[in-house]
C-alpha cells in the first residue's frame, strides 16, 4: 500500500466488539446501563459534597474533582460507540478520532493523578494530623488539582501532535471501540519509531510516579497506623483510607490487566474486553465504593434525599 499524507485521511472505522447484527441491541442496552449509571453514581457524589457542608473538606474536594473527571473519562468513549451502534456506522472523521484520542489520554492521566494526590492527602492527614489543616489548606488543594489538569493536557497534547505528524495507508480500520492511541499509531504507514518512543517513556513516567508516591504514602500510614496503641484507634484511622485504596487497587490492577492482555495477546477481542473494564467498570464502581465503604457520604447522600435511602 502506498503511504499517503494524513490530511487526506477523512475517516477511520472503529470496528467495536462483534459486527453480529443480532447483539447490536444487546451491546446497545448493556454500554447505554452502564453509562447511565455510571453518570449518575457519579453526579450524586458531586451533589453531595456540595450539598453536605459536613462534606467541605479536601478528601471530598479532591474526590468530588475524582468523580467529574470519571464522567467526562465515560463520556469521550461511550456515547459515540452507542451513536455508531444505533446508526449502523462504524466511521468516526480524522478529527473525531484525533479529539477522542485527546480527552481520553486527558482524563486517564487526571484519574492516575487524583489518585496520587489523594494518597498524598491521606498520608497527611494520618501521619500529621495536628499539621493537617495547615498543610492541606484550599490554596494547595486548588493548586495541586490544576497542576494536575496541566500535566494531563500537556501529555494529551503531545501525543495528539505526534499523531498529526504521521501518515495513514488505506487500511484505517480500528479494532477497538473508541480511538486508544496505541492502535491509532499502529495504522501508521510512515516510520513511527519516535511516536513508540515517546508514547512508552511517558506510560513509564506517568504511571510510575504517581504509583510510587501511592506506594510510599501507604507505607507510612501503615506505619503511623502500627504505631496506634489502641485497636479502636487503629480501625477509625484505617477506615478513612479503605475506600481510596479500594478505588486505587481496582484502577491500577484493571490498566494493568489491559497492558498484559495486549501484550500477552494478539486478539483484539480480548483487548476491548480488557478495555471496557479499565474505561466503564471502573468509574461506574467508584462511586458504590465510596458510597458503600464511608460512613460520611452515606450520610450526605440520605440527607440529599430526605433520609428516604
Amino acid at each position: 500500500m502506498e503511504p499517503g499524507n494524513n490530511t487526506s485521511v477523512s475517516e477511520f472505522l472503529l470496528l467495536g466488539f462483534s459486527e453480529d447484527p443480532e447483539l447490536q441491541p444487546l451491546i446497545f442496552g448493556l454500554f447505554l446501563s452502564m453509562y447511565l449509571v455510571t453518570v449518575l453514581g457519579n453526579l450524586l457524589i458531586i451533589l453531595a459534597t456540595i450539598s453536605d457542608s459536613h462534606l467541605h473538606m479536601p478528601m471530598y474536594f479532591f474526590l468530588s474533582n475524582l468523580s467529574f473527571v470519571d464522567i467526562c473519562f465515560t463520556s469521550t468513549t461511550i456515547p459515540r460507540m452507542l451513536v455508531n451502534i444505533q446508526t449502523q456506522s462504524k466511521a468516526i472523521t480524522h478529527a473525531g478520532c484525533i479529539t477522542q484520542m485527546c480527552f481520553f489520554l486527558i482524563f486517564v492521566d487526571l484519574d492516575n493523578f487524583l489518585l496520587s494526590v489523594m494518597a498524598y492527602d491521606r498520608f497527611v492527614a494520618i501521619c500529621h494530623p495536628l499539621h493537617y489543616t495547615v498543610i492541606i489548606n484550599p490554596q494547595l488543594c486548588g493548586l495541586l488539582v490544576l497542576v494536575c489538569w496541566i500535566l494531563s493536557v500537556l501529555h494529551a497534547l503531545l501525543q495528539s501532535l505526534m499523531v498529526l505528524r504521521l501518515s495513514f495507508c488505506t487500511h484505517l480500520e480500528i479494532p477497538h471501540f473508541f480511538c486508544e492511541l496505541n492502535q491509532v499509531v499502529q495504522l501508521a504507514c510512515s516510520d513511527t519509531f519516535l511516536n513508540d518512543v515517546v508514547m512508552y517513556f511517558a506510560l513509564v513516567l506517568l504511571a510510575t510516579c504517581p504509583l510510587a508516591g501511592i506506594l510510599y504514602s501507604y507505607s507510612k500510614i501503615v506505619s503511623s497506623i502500627r504505631a496506634i496503641s489502641s485497636a479502636q484507634g487503629k480501625y477509625k484511622a484505617f477506615s478513612t483510607c479503605v475506600s481510596h485504596l479500594s478505588v486505587v487497587s481496582l484502577f491500577y490492577c484493571m490498566g494493568l490487566g489491559v497492558y498484559l492482555s495486549s501484550a500477552a495477546t494478539h486478539s483484539s477481542h480480548s483487548t476491548s474486553t480488557a478495555s471496557v473494564m479499565y474505561t466503564v467498570v471502573t468509574p461506574m464502581l467508584n462511586p458504590f465504593i465510596y458510597s458503600l465503604r464511608n460512613n460520611d457520604v452515606k450520610r450526605a447522600l440520605k440527607s440529599l434525599f430526605g433520609g428516604k435511602i
